[in-house]
């Protein structure tokens, strides 16, 4: 009786590459925060307890930048910058439920690695089994090595030094244009993506941590509901063949 496993398809394969290029990134990007964390005068053990509990790298980074500028009277204001950054997660969230699949377990494990990478890993494949294991993979890849790498960075953070000069934030940066360029080929996800970014940058110097990156995905809500330079679904439906092979 042959044990084999069945091959993956193209779509998966495609997918779990795509998972370790963006997730290797983004998890060497977790050396910053445990060396920035210890210098903002928490502990390892605390910069630890963050990544395995937050895991949200932009909210963590919130919540040491604050700590670092105002101390432990800071808290308050660190925690609320950390907060309102995440929600963005619980709008994510409505995007990925239908790819999870039923199971309480695994509902819970899939609300918490809900995050930008997760998200945007899943959402680039073509179809339910690329985008399931586009999801589980990046998560599996980027919640290993991030609470590795935050572990790392916090042990040896006064031997860095200035963390910011390794480029690693630029490492995670390139993994997410380099999913995010086979999509711009319409002029809808250019637009959604010119306008979020000037929003954005418009708004960092004069909002807290957090209300600019909302602000900024007002601008895909906003183009997505008036489908402002898109095109009708009729009209993809008869330009592009069903990917399954029927009409």
């Amino acid at each position: 009786m042959s044990t084999r496993q069945p091959a993956r398809s193209p779509e998966v394969a495609a997918a779990i590459r795509s998972s370790f290029a963006v997730g290797l990134a983004v998890a060497a990007y977790g050396i910053s925060f445990g060396a920035l964390a210890v210098a903002a005068g928490l502990d390892v053990w605390q910069a630890c307890v963050l990544s395995l509990l937050m895991f949200s790298g932009g909210s963590q980074f919130a919540l040491v930048g604050v700590l670092a500028t105002g101390g432990a009277s800071a808290g308050g204001a660190a925690i609320a910058s950390a907060v309102l950054l995440g929600t963005r997660n619980s709008l994510y969230a409505l995007r990925v439920a239908p790819m999870i699949g039923p199971g309480l377990v695994k509902r819970l494990l899939a609300g918490h690695w809900t995050i930008d990478e997760t998200t945007a890993v899943s959402t680039a494949q073509p179809t339910l089994a690329g985008q399931r294991a586009g999801f589980w993979w990046t998560g599996i890849v980027i919640y290993v090595g991030w609470n590795l790498t935050t572990l790392v960075g916090a042990l040896i953070g006064d031997q860095l030094g200035d963390v910011r000069q390794y480029g690693l934030d630029a490492a995670a940066a390139a993994a997410f244009l380099g999913l995010l360029w086979p999509r711009l080929k319409q002029l809808q996800p250019i637009v959604v993506a010119v306008g979020a970014a000037v929003v954005a940058a418009a708004l960092m110097p004069i909002l807290p941590a957090g209300l600019p990156v909302l602000a900024a995905a007002l601008v895909a809500v906003v183009v997505g509901l008036v489908n402002l330079f898109g095109t009708r679904e009729s009209d993809l439906a008869e330009a592009e063949p069903d990917p399954m092979g029927e009409r």
